[in-house]
């Protein structure tokens, strides 16, 4: 067991010394893959409060509120609302981003194996706007890239291993962001003005080793942006981003510590082995710490 710590907390140093893509505003990562079948609790409250650090030295404090309801063996439905706070040489703003409602469906386990369809969206609070003085301010300082998102997924899980194939598609833009760098004074962000993302298409997967009261994940997430983000020019032309289609290579360990079969603590920390040349969305995390505290009832 001391050797996990030490490759947690590896992990954790290296998240620091790479770059890493966020993932799609922890909608298409954080689908459920679990089996709930055993569950003697049917409710889930999970605090998740985090720190970060981006691009050009911005800072993150970050929070996450979620409620999961196990309705039965086949059924699960989970609700999450998320805050950002951002501090930076352009000052310091927060606001809450984006609230999550989705759904897994459980097939009937065969054996070792079962299938699991997840779906859901992904509301905006905010359209990616935010402003300090008057002075408008790059993606990386907003809370929500400000788009209404469906949610698809599919697990396949054998024993201890989960794979998922799951895409996150904007349908609704919000996004009022009037961020120019030109007129800005620091290249160190893309301009963002009336920006408009692609989908993202995800495959991932993960290894769940119990031991005792401790629980190791260890995974591999594979994330496409699927297109060219644009935004429009101080001429009122849409402008392609060149270099924000691409890949991005996530790998990531998550330990979880079961006090009782109520209360459970999970630290998260990942880091990325490829990353695509330009990030606009302003997802992009150099340092990511998270600890989630778990209550069931």
């Amino acid at each position: 067991m001391k050797h996990l710590f030490l490759l947690f907390a590896f992990m954790v140093l290296q998240s620091a010394a790479v770059f890493a893509q966020g993932c799609s505003d922890a909608g298409i990562c954080s689908l459920d893959s679990y089996l709930h079948d055993n569950e003697v609790f049917k409710n889930i409250i999970t605090i998740s409060p985090g720190y970060g650090v981006g691009d050009a030295d911005v800072t993150y404090l970050t929070g996450a509120l979620s409620y999961t309801r196990i309705v039965n063996p086949k059924w699960t439905l989970n609700g999450r609302v998320t805050y950002s706070q951002a501090d930076g040489s352009f000052g310091t703003r927060g606001q809450f981003g984006d609230a999550f409602a989705t759904a897994a469906y459980t097939f009937k386990q065969k054996g070792l194996s079962h299938w699991i369809i997840n779906f859901g969206a992904k509301f905006p609070f905010t359209q990616s706007n935010f402003k300090i003085n008057g002075f408008s301010l790059p993606m990386d300082y907003q809370a929500s890239l400000g788009t209404f998102d469906a949610l698809a997924g599919l697990n396949y899980v054998y024993a201890s291993l989960s794979l998922s194939a799951s895409v996150q598609y904007p349908i609704v833009n919000i996004n009022k962001n009037s961020y120019i760098a030109e007129f800005s004074g620091t290249d160190d962000f893309n301009t963002t003005n009336l920006f408009e993302r692609k989908p993202d298409a995800l495959l991932k997967a993960e290894y769940n080793y119990n031991k005792g009261s401790f629980n190791i994940r260890p995974s591999a997430l594979f994330i496409y942006h699927l297109g060219e983000d644009t935004y429009e020019d101080i001429f009122g032309n849409r402008q392609d981003i060149n270099g924000s289609e691409g890949l991005t290579v996530n790998g990531a360990l998550e330990l979880t510590y079961s006090a009782d079969n109520r209360n459970s603590i999970e630290l998260l920390a990942a880091t990325p082995f490829v990353v695509r040349e330009e990030r606009p969305d302003g997802l992009t995390r150099g340092l990511v710490l998270t600890i989630s505290y778990n209550y069931k009832f």
